[in-house]
């Protein structure tokens, strides 16, 4: 039996990319998967290409009334969250300095800071009163490693969420809960999509597939409780982290 068998495990951004592949992931190790993302056609094929074993929530995580229902939502479901896989995240095509307005900042900095802010502080306090748990952020090399190419929004907010990882990590270790932050290079999901420059797929296929982040995830998930990995960077061979 695995160690993950009837873990209750919350995804955000679960709909497509490495959402969907960490879910499939927990599936195959035997345990009860939620689902959360904005759009609801996106997140019904996502269960039907799951064999409909997931329950599925649609959820604006930069909203936290929202994130306040979905957690409730998903605890009353499926039982108290014993794994929450915040991968909710986006990008724009008009990134540089120059191209951001007011409006685009706040929309970068919520998809992929603050939303994963509010869902740790809704399920850190079920996981604290149980005595443990385990939060995985999904950021990027971007927050490790600021760039043009994923822009001055995208890089801020991923170092932001790094260094929420850290702090809540160091703060909450005396109540069993690890943070573990995952840092991908390159990866072909949907994303992609806005790129300002088209990628073409001989690029996408030489670069990380969800699939590969997915078992990264696992790797973590199945490690013993007294275990944590704060960081995780993960990239493609044919990308450089100098």
């Amino acid at each position: 039996m695995s160690n993950l068998t009837n873990k209750v495990v919350l995804v955000t951004g679960g709909g497509s990319g490495i959402g969907l592949a960490v879910a499939r992931g927990f599936l195959a190790e035997g345990a009860r998967v939620a689902i959360a993302g904005r759009d609801e056609a996106k997140l019904a094929r996502a269960v039907e290409s799951l064999g409909g074993t997931v329950a599925s929530h649609a959820a604006d995580v930069t909203d936290p009334d929202r994130v306040h229902a979905l957690v409730a939502a998903v605890t009353n479901r499926l039982g108290p969250i014993d794994i929450l896989v915040n991968n909710a995240g986006a990008n724009i095509k008009h990134r540089t300095f120059r191209e951001l307005t007011a409006e685009t900042w706040k929309l970068l900095v919520g998809a992929n800071m603050d939303g994963a802010f509010y869902c740790m502080r809704e399920v850190a306090p079920q996981m604290a009163k149980r005595g443990g748990g385990l939060i995985i952020n999904i950021n990027s090399i971007a927050g490790v490693r600021a760039s043009p190419l994923g822009g001055p929004a995208y890089s801020a907010a991923k170092f932001g969420l790094h260094a929420l990882s850290l702090c809540i990590g160091a703060e909450m270790k005396a109540d069993g809960i690890r943070l573990c932050g995952v840092y991908p290079g390159e990866v072909n999901t949907p994303i992609l999509d806005v790129r300002p420059k088209a990628v073409d797929d001989a690029h996408r296929e030489r670069i990380l597939q969800p699939e590969d982040v997915a078992e990264a995830v696992l790797f973590i998930a199945n490690l013993p409780a007294h275990v944590v990995v704060p960081e995780l960077v993960i990239t493609p061979l044919v990308q450089g982290f100098l």
